[in-house]
């Protein structure tokens, strides 16, 4: 997740304007920043690592020629945040310079190809390919810069918003959309094109949202909208924003928490995106090792604890899910070069995690990475990492960054189970098509039963404590619904593998005390309903997240909550934390708490 922008300005200076755009976009990406201007046939680019304020310092992001532009604040995915891997992007001749928000999926094999006809390369990152096969559409063709660009994304493999100009057509900004945001805003004397409003709203409050699959010309004179495969015009008149700017920054959401949530579909999606040789390298070293410990802390423990089901069950590998604080007190001496660590971290650099990753690697120990942050240390340390694509999470309760991690433990434990020959090829087809749908099915959850989850925020907010109850995988979930009701409403909460709840919690039950039960339809189900009963007997109110149409738990709860299909065992979690992650969110504006700011937390922790 990137920010990026460009305008056209009539008179003025574009780089100012786009270091100001740019600088309502940093909540997007903060690892690296650059601006490219045009005037007189000529590019003029500045860009570099770190915050836009200490990048500004350093190089005056201001002082580019020009009233034609883009910039992008980055987000890193692929490549380091090295100064070469910040965006502007150029090709061969930097006559065409881009930025770009979204992943290329077939960037590696576009990159052989170009090299092989000569191109030389700058980065090391998936955007840079674009560039190049815009060069090469203009150098094979007498294209203009619009067909070159329709032809180059018509190659692509993936998700992107683009802005392109060049010396060729200095005039124009090329823009392309498909699946990354991408909104234009209108104004007396400019024209502005952003990953969000915020980034012109200060400028203008007239609007226009591309849609997936468009291609647009900005020129002096306005836009031009067309359909990419049918070249088809599209009218589409500018609409009025009344949003405040701090509105603007949560695209209308009241906090950054829920947004979060409501992008998780588009979070997972990327995530099935990742690059094939890193998934193989991974799961190559989890296959050969003796043993393998999941370290981490908090919400990534609970995708570990998860993930240690997963691996179990699909590829015939037993885990140790660690909490990293205790790794080394628990497993320190006993690790030895035949160890692997597959280390889970949003940020990579958790102390706690740092600490249990050092003291693996001096007893020589193999350590694998999964975090959101390249250039984090644990990438750094790391025999191979992986990012896990979810962009950056302002709210401080973790939400989509744990539905990613949960996609990629996914994925990881799938190809393990094809290496090793464990379950049947129809199996592992059925799983990987119902992968393939879990953001649909996601989106479908938030879509349909948040508005219910809101109800139940209303009844059940005068509860002094929660019950958070499942079996198997979903014990897992229990605990991370626990954690995010806690963390933001600041409401007492126990969770238990449910088969424990009668080994001493039960006798905390009495009329009226909420548990909510995780109740897929999976080899637990008929040992879950014995619990759910257990509990209903003592006068419990039985709150059930459940799969649609199970109507025998239906009849025993007070309140349920559907999930809109059916789905192999090892995917339930992703969609089934998805309803608690809406319920604390409104259990804790119910309460009168601010979800993105919970009292005495950090979003990545650094001391211990």
């Amino acid at each position: 997740m990137c920010g990026i922008f460009g305008c056209i300005l009539k008179t003025g200076n574009a780089a100012s304007a786009i270091h100001k755009g740019l600088k309502k976009l940093e909540y997007r990406g903060y690892d690296s920043v650059g601006i490219a201007t045009l005037q007189e046939d000529r590019l003029f680019i500045k860009k570099d690592t770190g915050k836009i304020d200490n990048v500004h310092a350093i190089h005056n992001l201001d002082d580019l020629p020009g009233g034609l532009g883009i910039g992008h604040t980055r987000w890193a995915t692929h490549g380091a945040p090295y100064q070469v891997n910040a965006h502007p992007h150029t090709d061969c001749n930097n006559t065409i310079a881009l930025v770009h928000n979204g992943i290329i999926e077939n960037f590696a094999e576009l990159k052989t190809e170009l090299e092989e006809l000569g191109h030389t390369f700058k980065s090391k990152t998936d955007t840079e390919v674009i560039a190049h096969l815009i060069e090469e559409e203009l150098k094979r063709t007498d294209l203009s810069l619009v067909d070159a660009v329709r032809e180059t994304v018509k190659q692509l493999d993936g998700s992107y918003a683009l802005a392109i100009i060049s010396v060729k057509e200095p005039d124009k900004i090329i823009c392309a959309r498909k699946e990354s945001p991408l909104v234009l805003g209108v104004g007396k004397d400019s024209i502005y094109v952003a990953s969000d409003i915020p980034a012109f709203l200060s400028e203008t409050n007239k609007s226009v949202v591309i849609e997936d699959g468009e291609i647009i010309i900005l020129n002096h004179s306005g836009y031009e909208i067309r359909k990419i495969d049918s070249w088809k015009e599209i009218t589409r008149e500018p609409k009025t924003i009344n949003w405040a700017p701090e509105m603007a920054e949560k695209q209308g959401y009241p906090h950054f928490m829920l947004k979060e949530i409501h992008e998780q579909p588009l979070r997972l999606r990327n995530t099935l995106r990742l690059q094939n040789q890193y998934l193989e390298l991974m799961t190559t070293f989890l296959d050969r090792a003796g043993e393998v410990f999941l370290v981490a802390c908090g919400t990534s423990y609970h995708a570990c604890l998860a993930a240690s089901y997963m691996f179990s069950k699909l590829s015939f590998l037993a885990t140790h899910p660690v909490i990293a604080s205790e790794f080394v007190e628990q497993h320190g001496k006993s690790v030895n070069i035949d160890s692997t660590l597959l280390v889970v971290s949003q940020s990579g650099e958790t102390a706690d995690t740092l600490d249990a990753v050092e003291s693996a690697r001096l007893r020589a120990a193999t350590v694998l990475g999964l975090t959101n942050i390249v250039g984090s240390t644990l990438t750094r340390v790391a025999r191979v990492y992986i990012c896990q694509q979810s962009g950056p999470e302002i709210g401080v309760a973790a939400t989509k960054t744990f539905t990613s991690q949960l996609s990629v433990l996914t994925q990881l434990a799938i190809r393990l189970a094809k290496k090793r020959g464990k379950i049947s090829h129809v199996e592992i087809e059925e799983i990987e098509e119902k992968l393939e749908q879990i953001p649909d099915i996601v989106e479908s959850t938030i879509q349909h039963q948040e508005e219910k989850v809101k109800q139940l925020a209303k009844k059940y907010k005068g509860k002094q404590a929660f019950f958070f109850l499942g079996r198997g995988l979903s014990s897992a979930v229990a605990l991370e619904g626990r954690l995010k009701l806690m963390e933001i409403a600041y409401i007492p909460s126990l969770a238990y593998p449910a088969g424990e709840s009668k080994h001493g919690p039960i006798s905390l039950i009495e009329q009226g005390f909420p548990v909510i039960f995780i109740c897929p339809n999976d080899s637990t189900r008929k040992a879950i309903i014995s619990n759910i009963m257990e509990m209903k007997a003592r006068g419990a109110s039985i709150i059930a997240i459940i799969e649609k149409g199970d109507k025998e738990i239906k009849k025993l709860a007070d309140d349920y909550i559907e999930i809109d299909t059916e789905l192999p065992e090892v995917l339930s979690p992703i969609p089934f934390v998805t309803p608690l992650q809406l319920f604390a969110y409104y259990m804790a504006l119910e309460c009168k708490r601010d979800p993105d700011m919970p009292r005495n937390l950090a979003k990545s922790v650094t001391v211990k």
